[in-house]
Formats: structure tokens, C-alpha cells, sequence
């Protein structure tokens, strides 16, 4: 058989699939780092009560990474445009697999308690630096390797692997937690050890780099057992770029299409950051969830805590294969994209509003769940988009939408603990009064989650991913 650089263009041979193995390695990488990023909300509340921290300094630390990730989407994501997705995600995985590790080697000092805190405060900072543009890099790769009728399936499957990893991550974080008891002046003393998993995850990320590293190539035309004819598959329909790399900074900044996509993605990151952030600590203390390990409600407690994002998981791979199937069955790209977004976020705001009303711990997180899944049938659609109007600029463009979108995660961590803080201020926690106070202020937060998605669904009707940024195809 002749190399990808010698065969016949016209050659008869079926298709390697190759390109499988890239969304494989993708997958992978989603799942690590979703398993970093909601292990810190799964042991939030343990270094809550160790560091004697308030809801304010808590949601300080879940925005220190948002902002840190949504500063970095558009560098990080212009590093793989230019310079390709192999090392960027390489760079990416190995900083954030550093700053894992260094989660748990912070010690609170009880000397002087505001120093632990601030350390933490920089280490989840740097941890996203290091992860941002992950994703805008893996739609830099699945530009290079898909064709359109598969992208919204791939970008599906990706946020699929993610969402499952984080499902499952508070049951993995509980069953790793160890907890040791002792007697401290006639005093039953339980200490909750946490920081080895951090350590866990971390050399996961550095294994996942080495095979990588081996494997990937950024082009199919570069790896060795992709054929002629798979080549020309991904490149079916495309136009070859012969122009040098240079963005067009001022054209993506008034791209109005470009800004509904991003303006909607930081309405449903606001929405859903709760899901990787304050969630745990919702179920625990809201519903005074605290179960002996391995019991029953050990398994229910950590079911729940992971219940939006593995109902999450399933929409994102729905909604990604039905973007594509309306798209190949109408030829409307447009609203192939377009209406997986209305109905998602429309759909995902009625759940979030109706956990307002309703009571008992498992009509909450079920109501929650649904409002996660509903969002996450946009997923494969928004991501999709990004290849649409991105063209060579897939990485940039991802790394904006992803940018905006985690800056509306910063706002939720801020705004939520702070309205929390708000309601219960010197107040004994987990008293009855203390819930009472909790739970209105988890009532205004729901609301304001529902209308930032009622927003985002709006928002989808002005954008169209038929239009491609200027230059994109050149």
C-alpha cells in the first residue's frame, strides 16, 4: 500500500479510520480533566472546615480557576493554531497535572490562617492557566481530522467523556478520602485526609502526556496508517488554505455572530458551574447528608453529587449525533445548530426555576440533573459551531467562546457564595435557622441560574454557523 504522501487520489481502497483513535485520546483528556477540576468541588467542604474558610473565601477559590482558565482560552488556543495541537495539549496536561499535585501539599498554619488561604488561592489560579485551552485545542485537532458531518458527534462524544468522568468523581473521591479518629482532650476527633488524590490524578495527567506524545500527529497526512482515502474523506468539501498564519483580531472582535456564540456560552457556564463547584457541599449541608463510609447512603450521597453531570453526560453525545442527523437530512446548518440550543437552555431553565418549588432531596437534584442534561444537549452544537465559523482559526475561535464562558463561571463562584454569605452571616452553621437562611439564598441563586439560561436560549437565535469568521477559508 502506498504512504498517505504517494496515493492515488483516486484511489478505490475503503477508509482507514484512524481518526477514531485521535477522538479516543480525546475522550481521555476530557476525562482528566474533568476528574482535577471536580475533585477540588468534591473536597471543598473538607477544606472548608480545615482551613476555617466562609462561602465567600470557598467561591473565591472555585472563581480563581475560572478566571484563570477563561484568561487563557484565547492564548492557549492561538499557541495550538499556530503551533499545533500536539504540543500545546502536552503543555497543557503537564502544568496541570503540576499544579494537581501542589493542591495537596497546602497545609493551613494556624499562626497565620490567611496564608494557607492564599496559597491555595494562587495554586488553583496557576492549576487554570495550566488547563485552560484544552478544548479549544482538541477542536484545533478535530478540525484537522473530522469531517463537518462528523463533528457534531465527536464534540459530542468528548463533552460525553468529560461530563461521565465528572459523575463519577465524587464516588471516587469519597471511596479515596480516609478518615482517621482520635481523642483530643476527652474530645472524638475526625480528621478527613484528602490530599493524596490530588497526587493520584496528577501522575494520571503525566502518563496520559507520554502516550500521546508517541501516538499523535496534528495532521492526518503526518501519521502513518492513514490512507488516501481517509485523508480525502476528512478533507471532503474544504478549501485548502495557501495563505500565511495571521489572525484577524479586529474582524473576530466585531464578528457579531462570533459574540452571540460566546455571550451564550457565558450564560450557560453561569448556570452550570454549580454542578463542579458548590454542588457537593449543597447536598451535605442543605439535607444534612453526611453518611458513614460504604453504607447506603454513602453510594446515594455520592450518586447525587454526581448526578447533573452523568445525566449531562448522556445529552452531550445525544445532542451532538441529532445536530448532525438534522444537518445531514435537511442540508440546514443553520438551525441544525441553532435549535439543539434554543430547546436545550428553554428546557434547562424551566427545570432550574421548578427547583425553587420543589421539596425533598431527590426531587432537587433530580430537577438539577434535568437542567444539566438540557444544557448539555447544546454542547455538541456549540462546540460544532466553533469548527463551522472558525476554519483555521478553530482554535482561537473555541478558545473565545470557552474564554467568555468560563468568565461566566468566575461571576457564578463570586455571586453565589457571596449571596449565600449574604443570607447566613453570624450564623451557627448547620442549625435550623442557619438552613432556613441557606436555603433562601439557594432559592435566589436557582432563579438567577434559570434566567441565565432563558438569556442563552435567546441568544441562539442570532447566531448562525453558516457564517464564518472573516478569513476562516481563506
Amino acid at each position: 500500500m502506498n504512504s498517505p504522501a504517494t496515493a492515488s487520489p483516486t484511489s478505490l481502497e475503503k477508509p482507514t479510520r484512524v481518526r477514531y483513535g485521535v477522538l479516543g485520546f480525546a475522550c481521555s483528556l476530557s476525562m482528566i480533566t474533568y476528574l482535577d477540576r471536580v475533585c477540588f468541588g468534591a473536597v471543598a467542604g473538607n477544606i472548608q472546615d480545615e482551613f476555617g474558610l466562609t462561602d465567600w473565601q470557598k467561591g473565591l477559590l472555585f472563581s480563581a480557576f475560572a478566571l484563570a482558565y477563561a484568561a487563557f482560552e484565547i492564548p492557549t488556543g492561538w499557541l495550538g493554531d499556530k503551533f499545533g495541537a500536539r504540543k500545546t495539549l502536552i503543555r497543557i496536561v503537564l502544568w496541570s497535572s503540576i499544579f494537581t499535585v501542589l493542591t495537596g501539599v497546602i497545609h493551613p498554619t494556624p499562626a497565620w490562617p490567611l496564608l494557607a488561604f492564599l496559597a491555595m488561592l494562587v495554586v488553583r489560579f496557576l492549576f487554570g492557566v495550566g488547563e485552560a485551552g484544552a478544548y479549544p485545542n482538541i477542536a484545533r485537532a478535530f478540525h484537522n481530522w473530522f469531517p463537518f458531518t462528523e463533528r457534531g458527534f465527536v464534540k459530542g462524544a468528548v463533552w460525553m467523556a468529560g461530563r461521565f468522568a465528572g459523575g463519577i468523581t465524587p464516588l471516587i473521591v469519597f471511596a479515596l478520602i480516609q478518615e482517621t479518629v482520635e481523642n483530643v482532650d476527652g474530645q472524638v476527633v475526625k480528621t478527613a485526609h484528602w490530599r493524596h488524590i490530588f497526587w493520584i490524578f496528577g501522575i494520571v495527567g503525566s502518563a496520559w502526556c507520554i502516550f500521546f506524545w508517541l501516538w499523535f500527529r496534528d495532521r492526518p497526512e503526518q501519521k502513518a496508517g492513514v490512507n488516501q482515502a481517509e485523508i480525502a474523506l476528512i478533507h471532503a468539501g474544504e478549501a485548502h488554505s495557501t495563505t500565511p498564519f495571521q489572525v484577524p483580531w479586529g474582524a473576530l472582535v466585531r464578528d457579531r455572530n462570533l459574540w452571540a456564540l460566546c455571550l451564550m456560552y457565558f450564560m450557560g457556564a453561569f448556570g452550570w458551574y454549580f454542578n463542579i463547584s458548590f454542588l457537593p457541599g449543597y447536598i451535605k449541608s442543605s439535607f444534612a447528608v453526611q453518611p458513614a463510609k460504604w453504607s447506603w447512603d454513602f453510594w446515594i450521597a455520592s450518586l447525587m453529587s454526581g448526578m447533573p453531570l452523568l445525566m449531562g453526560s448522556m445529552a452531550c453525545l445525544l445532542g451532538g449525533v441529532f445536530s448532525d442527523m438534522f444537518i445531514r437530512s435537511t442540508g440546514n446548518r443553520k438551525w441544525g445548530r441553532r435549535l439543539f440550543g434554543v430547546v436545550g437552555h428553554g428546557l434547562g431553565a424551566l427545570f432550574f426555576f421548578s427547583a425553587i418549588f420543589v421539596d425533598g432531596v431527590w426531587s432537587v437534584v433530580m430537577a438539577l440533573s434535568l437542567a444539566a442534561f438540557c444544557n448539555d444537549l447544546t454542547m455538541g452544537a456549540s462546540w460544532a459551531s466553533c469548527l463551522d465559523i472558525g476554519g483555521k482559526y478553530s482554535g482561537i475561535v473555541a478558545g473565545c467562546m470557552n474564554s467568555i464562558g468560563n468568565l461566566g463561571g468566575t461571576v457564578a463562584g463570586l455571586l453565589t457564595g457571596w449571596i449565600l454569605s449574604l443570607y447566613t452571616a453570624e450564623l451557627t452553621q448547620y442549625t435550623p435557622l442557619y438552613r432556613e437562611a441557606e436555603a433562601q439564598g439557594w432559592r435566589l441563586n436557582f432563579a438567577l441560574f434559570g434566567a441565565a439560561y432563558v438569556i442563552a436560549m435567546i441568544l441562539w437565535c442570532f447566531f448562525d454557523s453558516t457564517k464564518p469568521v472573516q478569513g476562516a477559508k481563506d
